[in-house]
């Protein structure tokens, strides 16, 4: 079997959730270890405590995928006065690498959320509150003759996807003009004279993260020597990324059943929620993790129901009877995150021993 290095796996974690796509805050990441190394097995956890890096130890594993990060913020010392310090000096002495994929896995519309819609049975899914400043516009004048080659190159490199769609561009037909020095070596014309010619305006949107990649799959597929373009920041959102997703159940359900069967389905001990309206639910918005910031969305959505966690006692009161506030626990919201990294990644590394961690890591008890 071909060896895998922490680097490929990182690699390809970072396609399904690119990490500019994380909140400032956020330390989503290589938290430990070496890019280069080998990996051996690979432990997923939900979160990097000293139990699970004993687990992996014991089960011979020197990569930890967790979805929290154990450092959120700088370190000054490792003394192991604190639970953060003694799971980096464990890990480190045991050459176990720890790896995050925190809050750009909430915000890729494939993550953390589309794992609860999909255990609800939900349709119709979107983003609840989308990202802006995550895209960019190329344009760029192309000779109607190559124009198809370059469209295809930047298509390849993943200009023009919007949504469910793919080869997305305007283009206009106009002309040009160039006056070629003396050292150049113009595609056509001639040098000290003043050229005019026909070119096709050609517009696509990408992600901001792709733009070297566009760049360059401009510039080798041009033919200009002097390739004239021009690339921009937009402010649109990005329907593919964001906080949040709201979807539509197959059949609208009693309030009671439904937060019956949400208990259920979440594997949940207790769900803390505001009064039952009577409304069916039919429109459900997610948020694992802490989405209290997301109500005024979720209800501007027309959302019958907002499942999320981490409701302080004055926030329920914000739902106004417009929905349901349904707060099932931080770690039982994201508990299926787990399976979600698991299976991605046996799909990319098939023959490699990925395995999910035993520890429950669950903070809080309920008697």
């Amino acid at each position: 079997m071909a060896t895998i290095t922490i680097k490929q796996v990182i690699e390809s974690l970072e396609k399904l959730a690119p990490p500019q796509y994380q909140e400032d805050y956020d330390n989503s990441g290589l938290i430990s270890g070496q890019a280069a190394d080998e990996v051996k097995s690979i432990l997923i956890t939900l979160d990097c405590t000293e139990a699970v890096v004993d687990e992996a130890i014991s089960r011979s594993c020197n990569l930890i995928i967790a979805h929290h990060p154990i450092l959120f913020k700088g370190v000054k010392r490792l003394t192991g006065n604190t639970y953060v310090e003694r799971v980096l000096i464990k890990a480190i002495r045991n050459q176990i690498a720890i790896y995050a994929i925190h809050t750009n896995l909430d915000n890729v519309i494939q993550g953390v959320n589309k794992k609860i819609a999909d255990r609800l049975g939900l349709n119709n899914l979107q983003v609840l509150l989308p990202k802006e400043n995550t895209l960019a516009k190329l344009v760029t004048f192309i000779p109607p003759d190559h124009k198809e080659k370059v469209v295809n190159a930047l298509h390849e490199a993943g200009a023009g996807h919007i949504g469910n769609y793919s080869h997305c561009n305007f283009s206009l037909a106009g002309e040009g003009t160039f006056l070629p020095s003396e050292n150049a070596a113009p595609f056509a014309g001639s040098k000290g004279k003043l050229e005019t010619t026909k070119e096709t305006r050609v517009e696509m949107i990408f992600p901001k993260l792709l733009l070297s990649k566009v760049l360059a799959a401009l510039k080798q597929s041009h033919p200009y020597e002097e390739v004239a373009y021009y690339a921009t920041d937009l402010k649109n959102e990005n329907q593919e990324v964001g906080s949040g997703i709201v979807g539509e159940l197959p059949t609208s359900e009693n309030p009671l059943a439904f937060l019956k069967r949400l208990k259920k389905v979440m594997n949940t001990a207790c769900i803390r929620h505001t009064s039952l309206n009577g409304k069916e639910i039919t429109k459900v918005a997610i948020c694992g993790g802490a989405g209290s910031f997301l109500l005024p969305k979720a209800i501007s959505m027309g959302a019958d129901v907002f499942i999320s966690a981490d409701f302080k006692y004055h926030e329920f009161f914000d739902a106004d009877g417009k929905l349901i506030i349904a707060d099932i626990g931080h770690y039982e919201s994201e508990q299926f995150t787990k399976e979600l990294i698991g299976e991605f990644l046996q799909e990319k590394f098939p023959t490699f021993a990925i395995i999910f961690s035993n520890v429950v890591t669950n903070p809080i008890s309920y008697l």
